[in-house]
């Protein structure tokens, strides 16, 4: 079962992020649950085994386009598809509010996430990201 996350799951879901190695030292996994949890234009959904908490993604838009962040499955619930359930959800959520388009970010070093969204039909985008922290 897929569903949106609430507050109460938060914990589970910063325990899953960690698990999957998703967290970095300069985001707080925390602020980015609340903030996705409780904003108007984006969700935290998550992929159950009976009550437990096995997979999660971040959704997303900005009016024009969608993202998603923080997917992932334990690794002890992997080959499964649950990736792909949870990715299917996120196009679901996105195309449901209008949105165009859907994209992902994937650090150049993870090759076995680029070969995951590749095989899903996603393309390559000749974009350079650049950012500030505050």
């Amino acid at each position: 079962m897929i569903r949106p996350l609430a507050a109460g799951d938060r914990e589970a879901a910063v325990a899953l992020w960690h698990a999957c190695g998703l967290t970095r030292p300069w985001n707080d996994p925390h602020a980015d649950f609340s903030r996705a949890a409780e904003g108007p234009s984006s969700a935290v959904l998550g992929a159950f085994e009976d009550t437990t908490l096995i997979g999660s993604a971040m959704v997303g838009h900005d009016g024009h386009r969608g993202w998603v962040y923080y997917l992932g499955v334990h690794p002890e619930h992997r080959q499964r598809h649950l990736g792909r359930a949870l990715m299917d959800a996120c196009e679901a959520w996105v195309r449901e509010r209008g949105v165009p388009k859907i994209e992902v970010m994937v650090r150049g070093d993870n090759a076995a996430t680029r070969g995951f969204y590749e095989a899903l039909g996603y393309g390559l985008e000749d974009v350079v990201v650049y950012s500030r922290r505050f």
